[in-house]
C-alpha cells in the first residue's frame, strides 16, 4: 500500500522541541524529494521544509529557518522534522508529502502552548 504515516506530534511548551517522523511504504522512498507542510487554523497550508532524494540539499521557509531541521534515513524509509525553539505560531497540523507525484500523509497535530 502506497502511503505516508506521520507521528511525533503533541503538546509542547514555548521554547520546547519535538521531532516528527514520516514513514513511507509502497514506493521507492530513496528516489523522491520529500517535504513537510503545515496548516494552522484558518490559514492556508504552507511549505515548511524540503529535502532532496539523497538528503544533501534542504530548504526552509523563512519562518522556521534556524529552528527546524529536516533530515531523512533512506534505509528506514523515513523523513524527520526536528523542531526546536518552538513558538505558539508553530501550532498547526503538520503533513508529510512526497513532492512529485504528490502523496500526502494524514497529518499530525503540533500544539505549542503553556
Amino acid at each position: 500500500q502506497v502511503q505516508l504515516v506521520e507521528s511525533g506530534g503533541g503538546l509542547v511548551q514555548p521554547g520546547g522541541s519535538l521531532r516528527l517522523s514520516c514513514t513511507a511504504s509502497g514506493f521507492t522512498f530513496r528516489l523522491y524529494t520529500m517535504t513537510w507542510y503545515r496548516q494552522a487554523p484558518g490559514k492556508e497550508r504552507e511549505l515548511v521544509a524540503t529535502i532532496n532524494y539523497s538528503g544533501g540539499i534542504s530548504n526552509y521557509a523563512d519562518s522556521v529557518k534556524g529552528r527546524f531541521t529536516i533530515s531523512r534515513d533512506n534505509a528506514k524509509n523515513t523523513v524527520y522534522l526536528q523542531m526546536d525553539s518552538l513558538k505558539s505560531e508553530d501550532t498547526a497540523v503538520y503533513y508529510c508529502k512526497r513532492a512529485s507525484p504528490p502523496l500526502w500523509g494524514q497529518g499530525t497535530q503540533v500544539t505549542v502552548s503553556s
